[in-house]
């Protein structure tokens, strides 16, 4: 039984190792090489990697261990948007109930809306922000894989191949 399981974990690890190298890194980039000068499969194999080391070298970046860009965090702190949206409240409804006939009891009911509505309009400003923050982060990173994608064709293209 050990022998058998040996042996299938063996073929497992074969068949991975063989799937790994079946991708080329051109493929693994999404790019299409082809070898306009007849170079033969070994020759392109060394010649894609050397490009993806030089393309490394050049930008930065690589592409096996991508650069993980994150987003800066807004400050979800209290800033007093609550409170001043308790006084602008605060005056409006003092100012109905003294229509109404009881301006403390309007100032109260317009402190506490103002309120929540001062909290309601910072939170929402936040998620805006935060959105805004994680579009910029997955940007820059989208930026970050093009330039190397460019470095890696401009190599290729200088060892004779074509590129799409």
């Amino acid at each position: 039984m050990k022998k058998y399981m040996k042996s299938l974990i063996l073929g497992l690890f074969l068949l991975t190792i063989g799937g790994i190298n079946a991708q080329s890194i051109s493929s693994s980039l999404g790019l299409y090489v082809f070898p306009a000068k007849n170079q033969n499969a070994a020759t392109q194999e060394a010649d894609e990697t050397a490009c993806f080391k030089w393309a490394k070298e050049q930008t930065g970046y690589d592409p096996i261990n991508p650069t993980q860009v994150t987003a800066a965090q807004v400050d979800t702190s209290n800033d007093g948007s609550a409170v001043k949206g308790a006084a602008v409240g605060a005056a409006g409804g003092a100012a109905i109930g003294a229509i109404a006939g009881d301006a403390g009891k309007g100032a109260a009911i317009g402190a506490v809306v103002g309120g929540v509505r001062g909290r309601r309009s910072k939170k929402m400003h936040d998620q805006a922000q935060q959105q805004a923050n994680e579009q910029g982060a997955a940007a820059y990173s989208a930026d970050l894989a093009k330039d190397y994608n460019k470095a890696f064709s401009v190599c290729m293209e200088g060892k004779g191949y074509t590129i799409k």
